[in-house]
Parts: structure tokens; sequence; C-alpha cells
């Protein structure tokens, strides 16, 4: 939540039209179809998995609630709580779309290759989208037999190609900070910068490949010790300028009061945040 409350703010501190749209908070705790689905098996990546809302990227099938959300009118732009705006948001919701029911930008690295979509930011056409249900949707990775698949689903595999169109990358810079970016994703989760030196609270992904013999040992570990036992602590940024650019906007949030130094000591304390945050904030 300190990460939504902070990316929210920098994107109405960039806009130049930041009273002609909303920032709205799209949460877990509000869809009881995924509370009520805590354990079960779902299909991920072509593996069985136990669904657990706890799992810190348990809001990713969110991104898809949208369209319903907007009762298929307007558009929207969907995106993570670890992104923060650099340049101004109104540019990409005013963009024209010709024609496309999405805009994104691929994936980065083997999946991207293979034609994976990142749907971490996408920007919506809602009236185009009137295929998107969410209950029935996140419903479908649990069906007995198994209808869609995780991963397909988030990197918009499901989706006819003909109505997703692309967007410059500066608009979803993956832990890359120039003076091109337009909204700067921290999606590196191991090296997110409020989270140096902490547990890991995430379930790295496994996979069926034989190499590198890391992915035999995730499974083997999570096989034997459960989801986070031995998974190590969360590095820090490889770019100082990164760290600095969001500890600056945790204290611009603080002087505008949009959080205060009781939230970022509570977040401390629940193990969301770093302990030398105030440090770093100058608090």
């Amino acid at each position: 939540m300190l990460g939504a409350l902070v990316s929210r703010f920098s994107l109405q501190k960039r806009s130049a039209h930041a009273d002609e749209f909303d920032v709205r908070f799209i949460e877990v705790k509000d869809f009881p179809c995924m509370s009520d689905r805590e354990g079960q098996l779902y299909r991920r990546d072509g593996d069985m998995r136990a669904w657990l809302n706890s799992d810190l990227q348990s809001f990713t099938p969110l991104r898809f609630a949208p369209p319903q959300l907007m009762n298929y009118q307007g558009r929207a732009v969907v995106m993570d709580p670890d992104i923060f705006a650099v340049g101004d948001i109104w540019e990409l919701l005013n963009r024209d779309m010709q024609g496309a029911a999405i805009m994104c930008r691929p994936k980065s690295g083997r999946k991207g290759r293979k034609g994976a979509f990142a749907s971490s930011v996408m920007l919506l056409d809602c009236a185009k989208l009137r295929h998107w249900r969410f209950e029935n949707d996140f419903g479908e990775m649990f069906a007995p037999d198994v209808k869609r698949d995780y991963m397909d689903w988030v990197s918009l595999n499901l989706e006819d190609p003909a109505t997703i169109g692309l967007f410059e990358n500066e608009w979803n810079d993956f832990d890359h900070l120039t003076a091109e970016t337009k909204l700067l994703h921290n999606t590196k989760r191991k090296t997110q910068p409020w989270k140096t030196g902490l547990r890991i609270d995430y379930r790295p992904a496994d996979t069926f490949q034989l190499f590198p013999p890391r992915h035999w040992f995730r499974r083997a570990r999570r096989a034997l010790f459960g989801d986070y036992k031995f998974a190590g602590t969360y590095a820090a940024h490889p770019d100082p300028a990164q760290e600095k650019f969001f500890f600056d906007l945790v204290r611009e949030c603080l002087e505008a009061g949009v959080i205060t130094e009781a939230m970022l000591q509570e977040e401390i304390e629940k193990g969301h945040l770093r302990t030398d945050a105030f440090n770093l904030v100058g608090a």
C-alpha cells in the first residue's frame, strides 16, 4: 500500500492535468472471489500451485478488472503499484490508440522474444474489452479442466494480437531510468529499492527449464521447506539513482501529508519497508 500511495502521488504531481483524471486503487480485499480461492490449486506456467492471497503479487489478476469496474466505458491506464511517474500520464491517457483495444509494451527477456506482452502497464479502451469478466476469468484458473493458465493470461496470450498496439518502452521502463523515462517500473522484485535487506516475501516463478540449475534448486527448496524458507533477502538496487528517486518521492509525500512518519514506522515494523528508510528520506 505504501508503494501504491507513492505511485498515486507521483501520477498527480507529475501531471499538468491532475484534476482531469482519477487514480483509484483496485484491491484484493474487495474481490471475494479471490479470498474464496485461498489455498486452492491454480495453473501457472504449466504447473499447479496453491493460490495465496498474502503473496506479494496476488494482486496481478486485478490488472484485468478495470473495464468491468468502468461499466465498459471510457479509457483506463492500469498499472502495478511499483510503478512511478516521471512524465505526464495525461499524454498516455490521450494517446491515439489507432483502433486497438489494448496498448502496452513487450515483456523483456525470453518471454518477450516468444511474443509475450507486459500487462503491468496497459492503456485500455474499455468498450472493446467486454469479454473481460473478472470473476469468471479468475475462476477459470481453478476449473477442473483448467481453461486458463495464469501466465498466458497476464502475458496477454489469450487476446487477439490484432487488438493489441504497442507504446514506447518508456511508458513501462523496467528498472531503467533515463531522461526519456515516462513511467519507472521497479519490476525486478529482488532489488525493489524500499525492500533492501528484508526477507524475501514473494514466490519466484518455477519453470520446467533444465538450465540454469537455479530452477532445480527453487523447486526443491519450495517442495522441502515451503515458499519462503531460505529464499534469502532483498538486494540493493544496482542503480542508486532509482533508490534516490523513490525516497525523494517518499519525502515529498511526507511533506504533502500524503503519508505520515507513523505510517512509515508501521510499515517498517511489518517488514514491508527497509529499516533505514528514515535515513534515506532525511526525516
